[in-house]
Parts: structure tokens; C-alpha cells; sequence
């Protein structure tokens, strides 16, 4: 039985919102001190990253909703095959850049 496309959106939403959490009151350096902060951030971008791609596969209209789908995908990928690469500067720029606008648009989404 496949998942209600919502599901997913539901999955990338509670995963923005808990990346919004984890850095609160944080800072760059605070950050890259942190290994469990790091790996927290780095995991939740993942799910966000993974339940946009099976969102693309099962809801092709709705998800071309959400700008920037191919890149949040992408950084997933890096994120996971790339594990030893991974730039911290990047994953802080993303995490306090682009997040506000995301978790904006997957619960105006979700919540449609």
C-alpha cells in the first residue's frame, strides 16, 4: 500500500520544524563544535531530502510546489554519499538561510 503524497509532506515538515529547533540560540561555531548538534541537522535534512524525492515519485504537480525540490534533493544525497565531504559552512548557510522559507511553504502545502 503506498503513502497519501501528505505523508510525505507531513515527514518534511516535522523535520524542517525540528531542524528550526535543534538551532535555536545557536551559532556557527557552537555548531561546528557540536558533533551530536551536526549529525542531528545533517539526519534531519536527509528525511526532508528523501520524503521530497518519494513526494516527486508518487505527486509529481504537488511537488513541483515546493522551489527548489531538485537542489533539496541533491543536498540530501551529498549529505548521505558524501559523508566524509560534507561542508559544514554549507549545511549552516542552508540551515539558517533557506529553512525559514521551507517550513513555510511545506506547511502552507500540508496544510492545504
Amino acid at each position: 500500500m503506498r503513502r497519501d503524497a501528505r505523508a510525505y509532506l507531513w515527514d518534511a515538515a516535522k523535520a524542517a520544524e525540528l531542524l528550526s529547533e535543534f538551532s535555536e540560540g545557536e551559532d556557527f561555531d557552537g555548531y561546528r563544535s557540536n558533533a551530536m548538534l551536526c549529525s542531528a541537522v545533517e539526519r534531519q535534512f536527509e528525511i526532508i531530502g528523501e520524503a521530497l524525492n518519494q513526494l516527486s515519485e508518487l505527486d509529481s504537480d504537488l511537488a513541483a510546489q515546493v522551489p527548489d525540490l531538485g537542489r533539496i534533493v541533491a543536498f540530501r544525497n551529498i549529505l548521505i554519499h558524501g559523508y566524509a565531504t560534507v561542508d559544514d559552512a554549507l549545511v549552516w548557510q542552508v540551515l539558517t538561510e533557506r529553512l525559514p522559507g521551507l517550513i513555510d511553504v511545506l506547511r502552507r502545502l500540508r496544510d492545504a
